[in-house]
Formats: C-alpha cells, structure tokens, sequence
C-alpha cells in the first residue's frame, strides 16, 4: 500500500508540556461584576481545554492467539486437528485489518493506542514498529493469550514484563497502560503494574472519565475501556450490521457531548485488527469520526495523553 510506504515519521512522543498553562478556570461560572456582563458557563473539564476527549483502541493480537482459538467458524473441530480457516481470519488482522486502519488514522489526523500482544509484535515487528512510527502510542496486552488472573505474583509479573520487553524491543516504545484479555486481570495486577513502572490500566468500565487510585502508595490512573463501542462485542459478539454500529456509536456520542457541557467526558471507542479492519468498518470509523470532528471541542487523545492530563488535574476522581 502507498499511503503505507510513504507516511511522516512522528517525532518524539506527545507530552503534556504546556497544557498546564492553558488550563481553563476551575469554577463552573465566570464571577465577572462588570455591569451588563453575564456569567459564562464552564466549557470544558480538561485541562487543554477540550470539551470531549475520544479516546480510540486499536487491538493489535493476531499472530499471538492460541491453536485454534475462538472466531466466526463452527467451534467443533475434532480434537487432533487444526482449523486452518479460522487462522486465516486471524492472519487478515496483520496482513490487511491494520494497515488499512493505519491509512485511515492518518487521513482523519487521529492517534490512538494499540495494545500490543507480545508474541503478536514478534511475529510482526516491522507492522508493530510502524505503528509507534506514524505516531501512535504502543500499549502493553500480555506476551499472549494466557489466562493471567489465575496466575501466581512472579508469573503473572514475568507475564507482563515479557510482554512490554517485546514492544520495547521492536518499537523503541516504553508501555505505561496496560490491558488484560478480556479484562480480566487478577488480584495483583494493579500493584505489579505500578512495580513495573506503569501509569495507568484500562481494564475497568465503571465510569466515562479517568480516575485516579492509590496503589502501593503512589497514583495510578485508570483510564475506562468500553463494551458498548467495541467491534468484537458488536459486530462479532452480538452480529451487529455496520449500519445499527454505526448508529449506536453515533447515539452514544451524542449524549456524551451533551454531558460534557458540565462535566469531563470521556468517549472509548475500540477496534480489533481482524474485524475494524475490514473495509465496511473503516468506512464506518471515517463517518463517525467525520461526524464528531465537526462539533467544537472534541478531541481525539491517546490513553497515555489522557492518563497524563488526569495526574496533572488536581479535580480528577479520586477512589
């Protein structure tokens, strides 16, 4: 692909530099005296100013999964045998799924993050370092599809370790958020992380902003994942047409933005190799992306940008 050939290397990584300077008045209305003069109601709950962050997952986990793992085909194979189809669904995650939806960040003037399985970036280097490249941000998803939640503290934290050495290695990039399998992280997780050095995870759905928590002592910010825009539960999980994807995303904005008039909201939205990658959802994202762009205040954030607003912010959640 070209486009693919071609792209602007980004420079060095985003930082928050300068977003403390622009920060908005902390109190909700303007307390101007001036005769005539009407109080101005708070725009924004962020700290750079925006209105809306989206915060967009690109799963980067085919080429790590397991033999004969879980996709769209009959799940009855024979014991002994191989299912060679679904490998291929798999294998259009890296071959096509991505670089397409690389191209399509890039025309929109989006960044995200992708979680990167381990096993996945070594399989792939060249797709992986790419992506940190065109200036995305490289997130850590496990060395592969192990069940990490049953496993003992050294394991799971050699579990993760190899993961984010695999990354490093590859790309150049140092992961501070993580994400489990499915979410499903264990009862040491949190506290490995912040051993490991990182900043903030993802594996949590009770909120739509970042929120901070003490673990061993220090802050650690968790960043809120999504079920509800998420292609694999969607499309995959509940057979959605692109058209009832689209419209529920679309509807999910809207109220978002209308919340966000008065409080921060935060928007995930998250894609999968082997399914946002293929043309009809690349399409969808433009439209819905387009849609968004349009309305003032939105902005398009990487989870480590938005992890690092939430520690500077002294009005983030505290739990």
């Amino acid at each position: 692909m070209t486009g693919r050939r071609t792209f602007i290397k980004q420079g060095s990584l985003l930082t928050t530099a300068g977003i403390v300077g622009s920060m908005l008045p902390l109190s909700a209305i303007s307390q101007s005296k001036q005769a005539g003069t009407k109080p101005q109601p708070q725009q924004s709950k962020w700290l750079d100013g925006s209105r809306l962050v989206i915060s967009v997952s690109m799963q980067f986990e085919a080429g790590g999964q397991p033999e004969n793992a879980e996709s769209p085909f009959p799940q009855n194979m024979q014991k002994g045998y191989k299912d060679l189809p679904a490998e291929t669904w798999y294998q259009y995650g890296y071959k096509e799924g991505i670089p397409r939806m690389l191209d399509n960040w890039d025309k929109l003037g989006v960044k995200i993050t992708s979680h990167m399985v381990g096993s996945a970036v070594l399989k792939n280097p060249s797709l992986a370092k790419e992506i940190v490249d065109r200036g995305h941000e490289a997130a850590a998803h496990g060395m592969n599809w192990a069940t990490q939640y049953t496993m003992p503290y050294n394991e799971e934290k050699k579990f993760i370790k190899d993961g984010v050495d695999a990354i490093r290695k590859i790309t150049g990039f140092d992961a501070i958020g993580y994400n489990a399998n499915w979410l499903r992280r264990g009862e040491n997780t949190l506290k490995i992380l912040q051993e490991l050095g990182f900043l903030y995870h993802i594996d949590d759905l009770s909120r739509d902003e970042p929120f901070i928590q003490t673990v061993n002592d220090k802050d650690f910010v968790t960043v809120p994942y999504t079920l509800r825009c998420n292609d694999i539960l969607l499309i995959e999980g509940k057979n959605f047409s692109v058209d009832q994807f689209v419209n529920q995303v679309k509807m999910e904005f809207d109220q978002m933005y209308e919340e966000s008039e008065k409080r921060r909201r935060q928007m995930s939205i998250s894609f999968h190799d082997r399914i946002g990658g293929t043309p009809q959802m690349v399409q969808a994202a433009k439209e819905l992306f387009t849609y968004m762009k349009k309305h003032q205040g939105v902005s398009f954030k990487r989870k480590d940008e938005i992890a690092r607003m939430a520690l500077e912010d002294k009005t983030t959640i505290r739990e």
